[in-house]
């Protein structure tokens, strides 16, 4: 064995025989010494009370502080640029009251649009509900026979006169071209000397016939003499129609004797040539293009002309019946959809409109202003907050929140206001806990105050005690009578029975069942009666077994 360890046996088995033998010297020689019922103790006793009949509350303390259950920062719900601000840091204002307005101007103008929208739909369903008038029936008629008639005669076919009058404008085309080619002929060869003179001839009768023709015209004018000009005014728009139609006439035909003398006479122009050259051509495609449409006359409608005509037909039908008829639910529920749309659209605009308007949702204090007029408003603008919602808010430790409460008084006190207590009661116990960095358990409670003329403020400390529990006319005695065994869990006083021959008082340890505690008294349930007498401050001393003859160790 290590001597170090030997050493310290021998000394502490020294130590304790002599502490026995003083304890066996000064006891009379027994063998087991403690404070024993009956003797008086070794242990100064402090001071003596006795147990008594009061009230007593019980509670628990918590901390925490004063603060507004309203309070809020209000931000424009749209941007814009801001036109008003009505409130600053400081001021009181009430709930509805106007605190930041946006200029407004494209938001009306938008609202206006959205009620013509919404005044126009209206009346189309009005009308649409409105009988139908007779001549919109009659047009509707007048549309459908037209359509049947356009479907029937594709049904049919080209008729005897559609053939012929196609074939009379074929003929025509050919005969045209003909005299295209003819002329072109005369231009490129040049005319003989009979033919000069014939065109000469002919010129010359056109001239004549025109001049004729020109003078009956003008004799059909209605004039009159000007004697400012010398002369006659004649109103051009009074001439005889016939008399006019025979000078337009003669003065074409005037033009061709011109244009045939010119094409016979020898060296005629590249440019008469080109001209002939560029009509015949002009000629023989309007032959191509009456020959197609006489090929087609003939070959009848086809499948997608038959279909479009049908399809014209039902949608004549449907027009008129519509009329008739009046509309179809669907036409109703189409226009209704449209109304609502439009109402919708209103709605919208409306609402945009007031959420250019920042207003207070609660009555308040102003805390903080963030915008000015000119400047472009979003985001949070203003910081409102409630002083009549200050509660406080109170961190319960799990191991008090079991005996709280809503509805239990407490008194509250304040860094800031030493010596002052208000009262208030609980009205709400978070669900909910909360751990802190140590691992403590919390549970928010809120406690409401009663009204009082102190200036209360957001964010005060404060410390309150809650009354969990009370009882009236209890059993009471001094907490610092009582002893504890927190590993039994049991509970003791020493109770004064009587003195001794030198006057000393004589204690009994006396095992007792406690309720409710304040933090001056504990309630007793049992073990002593009204007006005991017990110790305050005594100490038992440590109870030391030693094994004497006959024992086993």
């Amino acid at each position: 064995m290590n001597k170090w360890i030997r050493n310290s046996i021998i000394v502490l088995v020294v130590a304790v025989l002599g502490f026995v033998g003083f304890r066996l010297f000064s006891g009379g020689g027994d063998a087991q010494a403690q404070g024993r019922p009956g003797q008086q103790a070794d242990t100064e006793i402090e001071s003596f009370t006795n147990v008594f009949r009061g009230d007593l509350s019980a509670g628990a303390t918590a901390a925490g502080q004063l603060i507004a259950q309203r309070e809020a920062d209000l931000a424009l719900q749209t941007s814009g640029t801001v036109a008003a601000v009505n409130a600053q840091a400081g001021d009181s204002v009430k709930a509805g009251d106007v605190l930041v307005v946006l200029d407004t101007t494209s938001l009306e103008r938008a609202v206006l649009e959205a009620e013509q929208a919404v005044a126009v739909q209206e009346q189309n369903l009005a009308k649409l509900n409105l009988p139908a008038a007779d001549y919109d029936i009659a047009s509707a008629e007048a549309a459908l026979a037209s359509a049947q008639a356009a479907l029937d005669d594709l049904l049919a076919g080209p008729s005897e006169s559609d053939i012929a009058a196609s074939e009379a404008n074929l003929n025509a085309a050919r005969a045209d071209l003909g005299s295209a080619s003819s002329r072109y002929s005369e231009v490129a060869a040049g005319g003989s000397t009979d033919e000069i003179l014939l065109a000469e001839k002919q010129l010359s009768d056109a001239e004549a016939a025109y001049k004729l023709a020109e003078e009956a015209h003008r004799a059909t004018y209605q004039c009159t003499w000007n004697s400012e000009t010398n002369q006659f005014d004649c109103d051009p728009t009074s001439d005889d129609p016939d008399a006019r139609a025979n000078a337009q006439q003669a003065l074409a035909n005037l033009r061709l004797a011109e244009e045939r003398l010119s094409n016979l006479q020898p060296g005629a122009s590249n440019s008469s040539v080109a001209a002939q050259g560029s009509n015949v051509q002009a000629r023989r495609a309007a032959l191509d293009a009456a020959e197609a449409r006489h090929q087609k006359l003939l070959a009848g409608a086809t499948s997608d002309q038959i279909a479009a005509a049908e399809a014209n037909v039902a949608q004549a039908q449907a027009t008129l019946s519509n009329l008739q008829d009046g509309p179809s639910n669907t036409a109703i529920t189409r226009q209704e959809v449209a109304l609502e749309t439009a109402k919708i659209n209103l709605e919208r605009a409306q609402y945009n409109l007031a959420k250019a308007v920042l207003t207070a949702p609660f009555d308040g204090i102003v805390t903080q202003v963030n915008v000015t007029p000119g400047e472009i408003g979003t985001g949070i603008v203003m910081s409102l907050i409630d002083m009549n919602s200050l509660e406080v808010e109170l961190n319960v430790d799990e191991i008090d929140i079991g005996l709280v409460s809503v509805g239990q008084d407490a008194t509250i006190t304040f860094d800031a206001y030493r010596g002052v207590e208000l009262l208030g009661g609980i009205v709400s116990i978070a669900p909910v806990n909360t751990a802190n960095a140590t691992g403590t358990v919390n549970y928010k409670v809120n406690i409401a105050l009663e009204e009082t003329d102190i200036e209360l403020l957001n964010g005060l400390t404060a410390e309150a005690r809650l009354l969990t529990s009370q009882v009236e006319g209890a059993l009471l005695v001094s907490n610092r009578a009582i002893r504890a065994d927190r590993n039994a869990g049991l509970f003791y006083v020493d109770r004064v029975t009587g003195t001794d021959e030198e006057g000393e008082p004589i204690l009994e340890e006396v095992e007792v069942t406690i309720g409710l505690r304040d933090s001056a008294n504990t309630q007793i349930l049992s073990g002593l009666n009204d007006g005991d007498e017990v110790a305050i401050g005594y100490i038992p001393p440590p109870t030391i077994n030693i094994g004497g003859p006959g024992d086993d160790d």
